[in-house]
């Protein structure tokens, strides 16, 4: 279970925005992401992804960013998005910065 405060916090919204809303990270939030020391592990999450598509690498690869920008990505690789995850993309990148 996600906790409220975290979906009102700018830096921990939009990455759990892509995490719940794309099919393959939401497999993982249980599992990489602790609530309760609120911590994520990212560099499993790196290392998961490794045989990963481009786009799901992506998408990991911008969520991390939009949490902490330590984590870089080409932004330009959102060319190979879906239009699905596309919409998911710019929502998370609209809730972090607006």
């Amino acid at each position: 279970m996600i906790p409220k405060e975290l979906l009102q916090d700018r830096y921990w919204k939009g990455l759990l925005h892509i995490f719940s809303q794309n099919q393959k990270l939401n497999q993982f939030i249980t599992s990489h992401i602790d609530f309760d020391e609120l911590s994520i592990n990212a560099t499993g999450l790196i290392k998961l992804s490794s045989p990963w598509s481009p786009s799901e690498k992506f998408m990991l690869n911008l969520a991390l960013h939009l949490y902490n920008e330590n984590y870089t990505f080409n932004l330009s690789d959102m060319d190979r998005l879906d239009p699905i995850n596309k919409k998911i993309a710019f929502k998370a990148i609209q809730m972090r910065f607006a």
